[in-house]
């Protein structure tokens, strides 16, 4: 049942792909390779930089990607696999795939600015400044939580460190092959592939664990690596990087599919859902409705891909027909992979059980409550835990190769989780740069002072509870900016598309219905931080809820104004690209 299912969610998403992908790209935003791309206008070779679109989609999904498609549904079955599946497979296409596809075109075609930086274009400059201070929260958020999750899932898979650290040199001698030597892209990135699988193979064999504090350790060197990664030309190491991380997927998805033929195979009992299909009210969990959109965001939609569709795809896309592979395929791919967590947390998790009822023991183990679920070992362990049990089916379950699964597991996870933390870094400097230009600050507009900003602003977060994780005093806000940070760039995005006399109902109806949500779970937060007298989340959560009421007010103001030039039949004030 649970993999007809998946193959049932799995035809929905090429199927939209193609019918809605196609209409939004051709109907909508017309895109036209006539256009000069920035990649192209301001090319500089190390942000601005032509590339093949499959490189830039390998790297502008796994950037996208990271733990999220993996952590909200392992989180948001706890209220059951039906929703859980509804909104990912209806939010992915309707919502999130429309949101990073507007992103990307909108930035594209605006010098590949960030999506903070043109909103001063279509709304208006106060806009700007007020959509700055969420995009700088959510970033500065992202670098250090991320960069402490690295350091933790370093500590919970030591296997992982050896491989994800070689992946490195890997993916520089790819970009060296490929974008100095000129040699077959194919052949080198499948070569690259299996020499990552090789290191894995070895990890298994010589797990790496640091002396002492070794999750601040691994912070401190995980924030230095970003520092690198971020100033690099970006065909050096993300893109290689990235796109060896794209293949490592597909390999993974690949592998768990055929774990999962393997235990239908062995009995049609498996693979039976022994998570609950409706568990609207599980012990200490939040209401229902409005917090399971923002729980599943990431495989469902997600603020943070239109930094990084608008911070650094739009630079690197050779023509504009790339966008809809890029932009909506990019979101599609992660859709895909969401609705794969689910099956493994929701029915993959119960498969080595010999009853139904012995399934749901195994879930409830990791979901008897709100507090069990919604920790970082559990969410990642339900995961975890559910694809070993499918790739046992296919492997067997002897000693050195459970080790070598849960190892690959491992590595896909880190992997991903270390693509997020340095195109977050990376954006942040881009956002930096662009307010130091605003600001006619000349020496924030260079590209090592504005990195020295967001990382050393990370680390000072990071710093601010012992054992680095000060950025968890904030977690609790995360959510919810994130989703409202989404809301906000469809508004951008609605506001765009009426101005140029498009179908903005494609982005101004999940607008609606985000800004909506967002704004009912930020209204429940500050209630509830309010009862649990938390000042500092507390004073954060009504500025943020104030900037997104007066962005809505910005926004409305410059509808209406283009509807009065539209009703007296005057032409645009400016001309929007």
């Amino acid at each position: 049942m649970g993999f007809v299912i998946f193959l049932i969610a799995l035809i929905w998403f090429f199927v939209m792909y193609k019918l809605y992908g196609g209409y939004i790209a051709k109907k909508v935003f017309k895109l036209d390779d006539k256009r000069v791309t920035p990649a192209h206008e301001l090319k500089d070779g190390v942000d601005y930089v032509p590339t093949n679109k499959w490189v830039v989609w390998g790297h502008h999904y796994t950037s996208i990607a990271g733990l999220g498609p993996i952590v909200g549904p392992a989180i948001g079955i706890i209220w059951g696999w039906v929703p859980a599946l509804l909104w990912v497979t209806l939010g992915t296409i309707f919502a999130g795939a429309v949101h990073d596809f507007s992103a990307l075109v909108i930035s594209m075609r605006n010098k590949g600015k960030s999506l903070g930086e043109v909103t001063a274009k279509i709304i208006g400059p106060r806009a700007r400044y007020l959509f700055f201070i969420v995009i700088f929260l959510e970033l500065w958020i992202v670098i250090a939580v991320f960069a402490l999750i690295m350091g933790i899932l370093f500590n919970m898979y030591p296997s992982s460190v050896f491989p994800v650290w070689m992946e490195i040199p890997i993916a520089l001698l790819l970009s060296h092959m490929v974008f100095k030597r000129k040699k077959s892209l194919d052949l080198w990135s499948w070569l690259a592939l299996v020499a990552m699988y090789a290191t894995i193979a070895i990890g298994v064999f010589i797990p790496i664990k640091l002396p002492g504090n070794a999750v601040v350790s691994w912070l401190v060197i995980m924030l230095i690596y970003s520092y690198i990664a971020s100033v690099l030309p970006v065909e050096t190491l993300l893109q290689p990087r990235d796109y060896i991380n794209a293949h490592e997927l597909l390999v993974a998805i690949g592998l768990i599919f055929l774990g999962a033929v393997a235990a239908l195979i062995r009995s049609p009992q498996h693979l039976a859902f022994v998570a609950p299909s409706f568990n609207l009210h599980p012990k200490g969990a939040p209401s229902f409705w409005p917090f399971i959109f923002v729980t599943i965001s990431c495989g469902a939609i997600s603020g943070f891909h239109s930094l990084v569709s608008s911070g650094t795809s739009s630079k690197q896309v050779d023509k504009e027909s790339d966008a809809k592979l890029i932009g909506y395929g990019g979101m599609v791919s992660e859709g895909i992979l969401a609705a794969l967590v689910i099956l493994a947390v929701s029915a993959g998790i119960g498969t080595t059980a010999a009853t139904k009822a012995g399934g749901l023991a195994l879930w409830n183990q990791h979901y008897s409550s709100w507090a069990a679920a919604s920790g970082l070992g559990a969410k990642i362990g339900g995961f975890i835990t559910g694809s070993t049990n499918m790739l046992t089916y296919l492997f067997g379950d002897s000693g050195y190769i459970k080790g070598l699964i849960t190892t690959i597991m491992g590595v896909f996870i880190v992997s991903f989780a270390g693509t997020s933390l340095d195109t977050a870094a990376r954006s942040q400097r881009y956002v930096i740069q662009e307010l130091g230009k605003d600001l006619h600050m000349k020496w924030m507009t260079k590209k090592h002072p504005a990195t020295l900003i967001a990382i050393l602003s990370a680390f000072a977060l990071a710093m601010a509870a012992p054992n680095g994780k000060g950025a968890l005093i904030l977690w609790p806000l995360f959510g919810t900016v994130n989703q409202l940070l989404a809301g906000l760039a469809l508004l951008v995005a609605t506001v765009y598309l009426l101005k140029k006399h498009s179908s903005y109902l494609i982005a101004g109806i999940p607008m609606v219905f985000m800004v909506i949500m967002t704004g009912w779970a930020m209204v429940m937060n500050i209630k509830h931080f309010n009862a649990t007298h938390n000042v500092l989340l507390l004073t954060i959560a009504i500025i943020v809820f104030i900037t997104m009421l007066w962005l809505i007010v910005e926004a409305f103001a410059a509808i209406m104004k283009t509807h009065s030039q539209h009703k007296k039949g005057l032409q645009e004030v400016e001309e929007f690209e």
